[in-house]
């Protein structure tokens, strides 16, 4: 409440500047009134002393004092007439001459002793001691003898001296502009330390800071947009930091996730090769006298479980070196049409129950940079795939577009195709359509796997879809080096 309540910086330097012009302003007055009365003080006395002089001529030329005073009198009504001598005897004062006996002396009377001193003086508002009422006396000294004119501190006098006003009001209208252009200035700088706070506050509580209205264009209006500037990058960094930091535990995460599940799935798969060589050597070991056509018969069946489970720990292997190592898998040109054609001599070679015909549109070099086993793994697992579980007769392998940085192949067949719902798992680790069908087919449950990360190996991509006209079609890509793309 008491921030709300507080005066706004803004507000506290307008004040401020309202403070100083008015004492600003009160100086310049007071030094100007000052400085014209005293100007028209000295005026007044100046006249009044060239009045003295005046005087001093006519009783040098012999009129009388009477005769002089009912002169000027005439010009000023109220004006008093002293002569003394320096000792500060009076010796005539009009209009009271009838009693120049009984007037003290003025030796002391400020005005009298600068004349004796310095030939002139006077004094502003000093009370008569002969009339009730302030006096402005003026003396001047020629020879031994002092003339002291005086006119009473009345309304006009009082006005003649007084000030004049209109430079208060000048002063006046001069400081209310200088505050008003005063509170524009400090309003326009105002809005920027009013952004600031904003921002502040916006920082101090660590959000956002798209929705601060702009900085006025001037310099404290720039030094802010590039604190906010410096603000918003340090946001920037600490958002991809924290981004950054939450991917690759994310990732840690997701690693150990897929350790773990391959560790179980291994020990599963692991099982039950290892099972069945167990009960058949069993078997065969407790039964000495089994007849020797049942013998072999175990002894075969064996020897395909171990075939098993040999393949395993090598798909195993795969995995394993490219998830972990895959920086030191060695890379080579290799032509892929070569081994394709390896792959399509290899199944006609055959029986008749587990080959397939193989289609390739292309019969040219296609060269690589990559690792001639994993490229191998990739279109060697497709085509198992399709020969144990498709149910069709023929295998299409195309390339069906090629750039300067990559190869697109097509790898399909014309079987029975799979359910929609298991498309996007098939690339999974053990993941199996038909679980029971796979292992009597001696599956491992990891060739899409190998095929998909041996191609990610390779810079590609793999996704599948089921055929229009029946089977499986896989569509993927490999980049043909490790040069970056454009």
């Amino acid at each position: 409440m008491a921030l709300k309540n507080r005066i706004s910086y803004s507000q506290r330097l307008f004040f401020l500047l309202v403070f100083f012009a008015g004492i600003l302003m009160s100086s310049f007055v007071l030094f100007q009134y000052e400085r014209e009365k005293q100007f028209k003080v000295e005026n007044l006395n100046v006249q009044l002393q060239l009045l003295n002089a005046q005087i001093i001529d006519a009783i040098e030329d012999g009129k009388p004092l009477d005769q002089i005073v009912n002169h000027y009198q005439n010009r000023y009504p109220d004006l008093r007439l002293t002569l003394i001598d320096t000792t500060g005897k009076v010796l005539y004062d009009a209009p009271y001459a009838w009693k120049n006996d009984t007037i003290p002396n003025h030796g002391q009377r400020p005005e009298v002793k600068q004349a004796i001193e310095r030939g002139d003086g006077y004094t502003i508002r000093r009370k008569s001691e002969n009339e009730e009422g302030d006096y402005f006396y003026s003396a001047t000294r020629i020879g031994n003898t002092i003339i002291r004119s005086a006119l009473p501190y009345n309304i006009s006098l009082t006005r003649l001296l007084a000030a004049d006003y209109s430079f208060l009001w000048i002063m006046i209208g001069l400081t209310v502009v200088m505050c008003t252009f005063g509170y524009f200035a400090i309003r326009h700088i105002g809005q920027s330390i009013k952004r600031l706070q904003e921002f502040a506050n916006l920082a101090s509580r660590n959000e956002r800071i798209e929705n601060i209205k702009p900085f006025p264009n001037d310099e404290l209006g720039e030094i802010s947009q590039h604190i906010v500037q410096l603000y918003s990058q340090l946001q920037q960094t600490i958002a991809d930091r924290n981004r950054e930091h939450a991917m690759v535990l994310h990732e840690e995460q997701e690693k150990i996730r897929l350790k773990r599940q391959l560790t179980n799935n291994i020990n599963h798969e692991l099982k039950t090769p290892v099972s069945s060589i167990q009960g058949y050597l069993e078997t065969i070991i407790n039964n000495p006298d089994m007849n020797e056509e049942t013998r072999r018969l175990f002894i075969e069946k064996s020897y395909k479980q171990s075939q098993r489970l040999g393949q395993l720990l090598q798909d195993i292997s795969t995995i394993t070196r490219m998830d972990e190592a895959s920086q030191l898998i060695e890379k080579e040109i290799v032509d892929l049409n070569t081994i394709v054609q390896d792959i399509i001599a290899e199944v006609a070679l055959r029986p008749a129950d587990k080959r397939m015909r193989i289609t390739c549109n292309f019969n040219r070099e296609l060269p690589i940079l990559g690792n001639a086993n994993l490229l191998t793994s990739v279109f060697r697992n497709l085509t198992e795939n399709a020969i144990a579980y498709s149910g069709g007769r023929d295998i299409f392998i195309n390339l069906v577009g090629e750039t300067p940085q990559e190869y697109t192949f097509t790898f399909a067949d014309n079987g029975i195709g799979i359910d929609d719902q298991h498309l996007s798992h098939i690339f999974e680790r053990f993941y199996r359509v038909d679980k029971g069908r796979s292992r009597k087919l001696g599956g491992t449950g990891l060739g899409l796997s190998i095929v998909k990360n041996a191609i990610l190996f390779h810079g590609g991509n793999i996704e599948a879809h089921n055929r229009y006209e029946g089977g499986l079609e896989f569509i993927f890509t490999l980049k043909k080096d490790d040069t970056p793309s454009a």
